[in-house]
């Protein structure tokens, strides 16, 4: 069922996604050749400590999971997708980084992610993470009241396609709360003019995940949560938690 959230909830859930965003922030920073996945992972973890937040990622456990998820940030490495366990591997000069991150703060989530280049960036991968950003900005700017959620799906859709990207199909966006996933389902393609209306109240998270080769295809790797790209080609993923207001979409998780 969807919550209607009230302009004192949404202030709360601003709260919650400046933690993520602070948490994004200090990852971003520290991410360099030489710097562990795990070490970024205690990064995010010192920043919800400080602010007195939990993580909706770290034991999280969905149907399809083996196992619960170890830790408070996805970092996923050049064709991964999303939802990469932190482990040992230490970047290296060129890699393309997706990192994902929640908080929970007071009772509400929070919930967002970003794309980055460590050393030397290849003008390929630059442009996969600027068309990431460009498709989560369409994106935000249909999430107003009277469009639908294909609005926002069709926005993101048509900045991915046009770029000549592919979308991993099955994964995208979806409602945030008191938990960190609720409904409704936020697709990354989809029909303008279709769906549910956006209503005051509404948040939901946007999330762009672009393939460079244009292939929509993906597996599963053994570790039962990383998504990978079929041929090997590099991915990337921009996310924002947003409120639906009759001001106009509010970015929850904005980093400064």
């Amino acid at each position: 069922m969807m919550e209607l959230k009230t302009n004192t909830s949404i202030d709360a859930m601003h709260a919650a996604g400046q933690v993520v965003a602070r948490a994004l922030t200090a990852v971003r920073q520290t991410a360099d050749v030489g710097v562990s996945l795990l070490e970024l992972d205690e990064v995010a973890r010192e920043v919800l400590r400080e602010a007195g937040a939990s993580s909706p990622f770290l034991g999280y456990r969905p149907s399809f999971a083996p196992t619960p998820f170890p830790a408070v940030i996805c970092a996923s490495v050049n064709d991964a997708i999303v939802h990469g366990i932190p482990t040992r591997y230490r970047l290296r000069d060129g890699d393309l980084l997706s990192v994902d991150c929640g908080a929970v703060l007071d009772g509400w989530a929070g919930d967002s992610a970003l794309s980055l280049v460590v050393g030397r960036p290849r003008p390929a991968d630059v442009r996969l993470i600027d068309a990431a950003e460009r498709a989560l900005a369409a994106g935000v700017a249909a999430a107003v009241v009277g469009n639908r959620i294909g609005d926002i799906a069709h926005a993101v859709g048509t900045v991915c396609r046009t770029a000549g990207y592919g979308i991993p199909q099955g994964f995208g966006g979806h409602g945030v709360g008191r938990r960190m996933h609720e409904d409704p389902e936020v697709p990354n393609e989809g029909r303008p003019g279709r769906g549910l209306p956006l209503r005051p109240g509404m948040v939901l998270a946007i999330e762009p995940m672009l393939i460079a080769s244009g292939q929509d295809t993906y597996y599963e790797a053994d570790d039962g949560w990383t998504l990978r790209t079929s041929d090997g080609s590099r991915a990337a993923h921009a996310e924002h938690t947003v409120a639906i207001t009759e001001a106009g979409p509010r970015v929850l998780t904005e980093r400064r």
